[in-house]
């Protein structure tokens, strides 16, 4: 694994699961992992239960905007994480593969996000723990 490592977060519409999961590993590697989100379908805007969920742990994602997926962002990343919603991505050799079966936000409300928020930051700071063990992910 390089020095900054790279995790590219994929999914259709690159404005729900995917978007929570690179906030969140972002926040929580303080600058040692390299990260990227982005979908085959991108959707205008982030998802407003998902914007709403972030904002309540302090991740703000009003900015955000959903990313086409190019194959160079695939090249490029050390990890590519798809969220159980079949997009497929090319395949590089070296690259290491990873699909989180998660629920999608779309269309549901609030108290349904969540628990899919804190399912995808205990899987991010497990990541986060195999890629960057000094990195301590346990507080936000």
């Amino acid at each position: 694994m390089p020095a900054v490592p790279e995790v590219l977060f994929v999914c259709v519409h690159n404005a729900g699961r995917s978007q929570m999961a690179a906030a969140l590993l972002q926040h929580h590697a303080h600058g040692a992992v390299a990260v990227r989100s982005a979908g085959s379908e991108p959707a205008e805007t982030i998802n407003p239960a998902v914007r709403e969920v972030m904002a309540e742990i302090g991740i703000d994602l009003t900015h955000e905007v959903p990313t086409r997926l190019t194959t160079d962002a695939v090249e490029a990343s050390d990890v590519v994480i798809t969220m159980g919603c079949g997009d497929a991505c090319p395949v590089f050799p070296g690259k290491r593969y990873l699909d989180w079966a998660l629920t999608d936000p779309a269309g549901r409300p609030v108290d349904e996000v969540r628990p899919i928020r804190d399912d995808i930051d205990r899987r991010v700071r497990a990541l986060l723990a195999e890629l960057v063990p000094q990195v301590d992910a346990r507080t936000r």
